[in-house]
């Protein structure tokens, strides 16, 4: 066997035990905070020593980073693409939510931990939510600045427009989960968060499209 497939070998082992640890801390963290986790609980899940640990992350608290990095990452690309549309402001609407609905169907223990952490005890990890958020805010500030309704808005404008639409996105999300934690995926109440999310967002859209005339 060569070196370079059998140094392959291991780096594919790493990784694997590293996700490992990931989908380990993110389970537990169903039912408790980032601060209240204990390294060995997470260890003890995946099977390995605790000082395994420690070949993979310096601590939970970057642990507790990469998580934020993996529940935020894909639905950055998927929002973005949907604010990119050249369809209308409704259908644009409409697939945002739809978007935001799928994330929380598919993804519900991501969405939990950035709920919960966002405001937690572990300092890095709120920093590196806020810093993700900020960053989304960037990537949507960019496609809305694309659109012809934005012509003539200033920078500032166009990213204060960006930190509502992505602030009602987390909120959003975090209102479908408050519904799903109880079983009702497809309820009247399911229903009615979407309902209110698409009225919200239409709001911001009616006021964008006169935001110039109230400031000139």
């Amino acid at each position: 066997m060569s070196h370079s497939h059998t140094a392959g070998a291991r780096q594919a082992r790493k990784e694997r035990t590293r996700q490992a640890l990931l989908d380990a801390a993110l389970g537990l963290l169903a039912e408790q905070s980032l601060s209240s986790l204990g390294l060995r609980e997470v260890t003890r899940v995946v099977g390995v020593a605790p000082t395994a640990f420690y070949r993979h992350f310096r601590d939970l608290g970057e642990l507790g980073v990469a998580l934020v990095r993996e529940s935020l990452a894909s639905l950055h690309a998927t929002v973005r693409a949907v604010l990119a549309e050249q369809d209308g402001a409704d259908e644009r609407i409409d697939h945002t939510v739809a978007v935001v609905e799928r994330y929380v169907r598919e993804q519900p223990a991501h969405v939990r931990f950035i709920a919960r952490e966002r405001h937690g005890g572990v300092r890095a990890v709120r920093q590196a939510i806020a810093d993700e958020l900020d960053r989304f805010a960037t990537e949507v500030a960019v496609a809305l600045k694309s659109q012809p309704v934005s012509e003539g808005w200033s920078d500032e404008d166009v990213r204060m427009l960006a930190e509502l639409y992505v602030d009602r996105l987390v909120m959003t999300a975090s209102a479908f989960l408050d519904v799903s934690d109880g079983g009702d995926l497809d309820s009247e109440r399911w229903h009615s968060v979407a309902r209110t999310a698409r009225r919200q967002l239409h709001l911001i859209s009616v006021g964008r499209q006169h935001w110039r005339d109230a400031v000139s």
